[in-house]
């Protein structure tokens, strides 16, 4: 992805041909309020609806590890899935 670097009269050209989007005057900058204050209700919810799974009691650890090629080769031919079974195997391995 490149950027695209525009000179300072680009962009204010840019911002003035936009009706949609004025820049905020000062005067409206000064009256401005974060948005957990000005919507309290909505921060909240958001705050409590993060999305994704379900926080674990037991999280797991991202690590790098090398393995040979082969074992790889065999947990992922396996399918889906595969990180959880070498996973499995390395708990028994260890005994936990």
């Amino acid at each position: 992805m490149t950027r695209e670097h525009l000179t300072e009269e680009e962009i204010q050209r840019r911002i003035a041909s936009d009706p949609d989007a004025p820049e905020a005057t000062d005067a409206q900058l000064a009256q401005a309020k974060p948005f957990s204050e000005a919507f309290p209700d909505l921060a909240d919810r958001m705050r409590k609806n993060v999305g994704g799974r379900p926080r674990s009691d037991n999280p797991k650890v991202a690590v790098s590890i090398r393995l040979d090629r082969e074992v790889v080769e065999k947990f992922k031919a396996d399918g889906p899935g595969w990180q959880t079974r070498v996973n499995e195997a390395l708990r028994k391995a260890v005994g936990a």
